[in-house]
């Protein structure tokens, strides 16, 4: 069994979404006799680096959905991982590209699963002014993993959907239909023709969080 971390490093200034909390990390404590921190201060927004989202995020109707009301079965799954590293800046992931991926590697997408989405994007871009700009779900994509009754899907890109074109749309739909996402996932390439694989994004016990920070990791036989 190979562990694949699929989280990125959290660290002071890391970029965020628009006007999110800025990430800080600063000591409070040292050693004795020493400038080696002890403990350090963490400052940052629930939507920080690799994190999954609430089902209340953008639902106002299952305002009881918070992160630490969600079932711990959605974050443990079994999970798919489909190449989308052709998509352009801002294209979206559209239903009949999803089908088209699945049929073309012969995978299936089963209730509870996890699917998620590689588009290098994180290698191509991150932290450059193209961050903001990468591919994601339409709105057509994400009702097509909704009616396939899925636990959560998951994109490498800062948003689950194309900023300005379906990145509300996607996340009002997930509140709507029931799954979750997660969003700056990484290292997606060394799971594209893996397979089947399991897929674990457990997210802290937050008080009526609306999102959570999580170490993702995939579990592949090699």
């Amino acid at each position: 069994m190979k562990i694949i971390d699929l989280s990125q490093p959290i660290y002071s200034g890391m970029p965020v979404y628009k006007k999110h909390p800025e990430v800080s990390i600063e000591p409070t404590h040292f050693h004795e006799n020493s400038n080696v921190p002890s403990v350090n201060k963490l400052s940052m927004g629930e939507h920080s680096g690799t994190h999954v989202d609430a089902l209340s995020h953008m639902s106002p109707d299952r305002e009881s959905d918070t992160i630490d009301q969600m079932p711990l079965e959605k974050f443990i799954t079994e999970a798919i991982c489909l190449d989308f590293s052709h998509k352009q800046l801002l294209e979206q992931i559209t239903a009949t590209d999803i089908d088209m991926a699945l049929k073309s590697k012969g995978l299936s997408i089963k209730e509870h699963d996890t699917v998620l989405f590689y588009t290098d994007h994180y290698r191509k871009a991150f932290d450059t002014e193209d961050w903001p700009n990468g591919p994601a779900l339409s709105l057509s994509g994400a009702e097509y993993l909704g009616n396939k009754k899925i636990a959560a899907f998951g994109v490498e890109t800062r948003s689950a959907g194309v900023p300005g074109k379906s990145n509300i749309d996607v996340h009002k739909l997930c509140g709507k239909m029931g799954f979750t996402h997660y969003e700056n996932l990484i290292n997606l390439h060394k799971l594209v023709d893996k397979g089947r694989f399991q897929f674990i994004g457990l997210p802290l016990r937050i008080t009526k969080g609306t999102a959570s920070p999580v170490r993702a990791v995939a579990l592949i036989n090699e």
